[in-house]
């Protein structure tokens, strides 16, 4: 998250990265002080809407973090029926282009007030945190220097009205400064300097993080 604000609580969203329901509610048991989860795409494509009316009944706060990217009517009907699930969080790709934010933004409100629920705050994946500086150079072709092209992508979403963006914590400074203290930052890649980092490419240790 970007605020200092924030209670130490409220800074740490985990993640449920596990492939079943039974798995994902015996991790919210063993950790019963996180308020906050994280539901991706392999734990949805597998529990469905379930595993959110869980967390719902547990009094949990969720980000569900499914990365959307498609053209705007497909967006805007995938984010009507997530509206609905009364999440906190929900993630779309910056690259999907102004006119699919927009329309994932309106549908996403309109399918929350039908359902009685709170819209959710729609973030914005900049660029994933398994690519590299020089994969985004060689690989994707894209001219831009890697801070800046996640300052671009943005500054493109919150031209399109929404919350906040998905970045590494190595990005935070840079958009935190151009895009405002009120712009919400969600930065993955964040683990102990002794863990594995996996496929992320780019990472900070906690302390890294919050003092980013």
């Amino acid at each position: 998250m970007a605020s200092h604000s924030l209670s130490p609580e409220e800074r740490i969203i985990v993640p449920l990265d596990v492939a079943s329901e039974v798995d994902a509610c015996a991790l919210v048991d063993q950790l019963p002080q996180v308020t906050f989860w994280k539901v991706g795409l392999e734990l949805f494509v597998s529990a469905g809407p379930s595993i959110l009316e869980y967390l719902k009944r547990r009094g949990k706060q969720i980000f569900l973090d499914l990365k959307l990217h498609d053209i705007p009517n497909t967006m805007a009907g995938a984010c009507q029926a997530a509206g609905r699930y009364g999440v906190n969080l929900m993630t779309v790709h910056a690259t999907a282009g102004p006119t699919a934010l927009e329309a994932a933004l309106s549908a996403a409100q309109m399918g929350a007030e039908n359902a009685g629920q709170s819209p959710p705050r729609l973030i914005a994946v900049t660029l994933l945190t398994s690519i590299s500086e020089r994969s985004l150079a060689f690989d994707l072709k894209v001219p831009l220097e890697l801070s800046d092209y996640v300052l671009q992508m943005a500054l493109l979403a919150q031209q399109s009205g929404l919350s906040g963006s998905v970045c590494s914590p190595q990005e935070a400074a840079v958009l935190r400064q151009f895009c405002g203290a009120h712009w919400q930052l969600v930065c993955p890649g964040v683990r102990p300097q002794w863990a594995e980092t996996g496929d992320q490419k780019r990472t900070m240790t906690p302390r890294q993080a919050i003092e980013a």
